[in-house]
């Protein structure tokens, strides 16, 4: 009688589970919409090229003096308006949320009534209260007819800031709010007063909240600025319309303004991409990285990824 013994070695570990192989899954409604997405945007640009537009004139009319004035105008009225809203925005809020009843109603009213109504319509109206107040009066300080004191750089200014202010109210109410009420108690059993808590305590912490919408804020006031060609004011889209009519090219000016925001605008949007991240400093444990860290990033790993790897005989 024969044995069959075994003759693999002890020490020899058993086989192994056979190695999964996997297969990614094909997401054929992405490829479906792409292609769908590239025929859409490919229609777009035929349909205007094809359009009676001379394309020519927008750069030659890019850098005009009298559309580089207009650029100017419009940020200075930013600046300003934006100015007089933030201002007017954080005061309004303490008003909303102080414990003065009289206060809290003034501010409410303001912020009801200048979100309920157009700006638009409140810049017309501005223009037009001469036929309300014939003069104004600020006693020994000032005299003048209405028309020659709310010149049009006046009514955008006023138009534009007041409307402003009340939306800036409610940013820096819900800022001051996001601020935990241990921290202004805690300030006052201190010692601190109201004005000092508010300034050193909470408002610093609130911008975290605050900044962003305000951020967004700043690129609509931008554009807004377009409405106050209705009150003769020379921003950049009334520049653009002046040319317009005397060039023949209308629409092509039109689009020479509109390249004008996009461009301005993608300046904002850098501007408070840096200013979110400078206030994100106490909430995030690491910040997030800057566009050209995230270039500096891509390019390093290309680079590693191109150099051969060096092997052991």
């Amino acid at each position: 009688m024969t044995v069959d013994i075994d003759k693999t070695p002890a020490d020899t570990p058993p086989a192994g589970p056979e190695a999964i192989k996997a297969i990614p899954v094909r997401h054929y409604g992405r490829y479906v919409s792409a292609v769908v997405a590239l025929a859409l945007l490919g229609g777009i640009v035929y349909a205007f090229s094809q359009g009676k537009i001379n394309w020519g004139a927008i750069p030659d009319y890019f850098f005009d003096d009298r559309i580089l004035d207009g650029v100017g105008k419009t940020l200075l009225l930013t600046v300003l308006s934006m100015a007089i809203g933030i201002i007017g925005g954080v005061l309004l809020a303490v008003m909303r949320l102080s414990k003065n009843p009289v206060t809290s109603s003034i501010a409410w009213f303001y912020i009801w009534f200048f979100r309920g109504t157009p700006v638009l319509v409140q810049l017309i109206v501005w223009f037009n209260l001469g036929l309300v107040f014939e003069y104004i009066n600020l006693g020994p300080f000032y005299k003048d007819e209405w028309s020659d004191f709310m010149t049009p750089f006046l009514t955008a200014l006023l138009g534009l800031g007041l409307n402003e202010a009340a939306y800036m109210a409610e940013i820096c109410r819900a800022g001051l709010l996001s601020v935990d009420e241990g921290q202004t108690e805690a300030s006052h059993a201190l010692g601190m007063s109201h004005a000092r808590t508010l300034r050193r305590i909470v408002i610093p912490q609130a911008m975290r909240v605050i900044v962003p919408p305000t951020g967004n804020e700043v690129i609509n006031m931008l554009k807004t600025t377009s409405l106050v060609s209705v009150v003769q004011y020379p921003e950049l889209l009334r520049a653009a319309q002046d040319i317009g009519q005397t060039s023949g090219a209308p629409a092509e000016m039109l689009f020479l303004a509109a390249a004008w925001y996009l461009l301005l605008t993608s300046v904002f949007s850098v501007g408070q991409y840096y200013l979110e991240r400078y206030y994100a400093r106490g909430s995030s444990r690491s910040l997030p990285a800057t566009p050209f860290q995230k270039i500096r990033a891509n390019v390093l790993s290309l680079s590693s990824r191109s150099k051969p790897k060096g092997g052991t005989a």
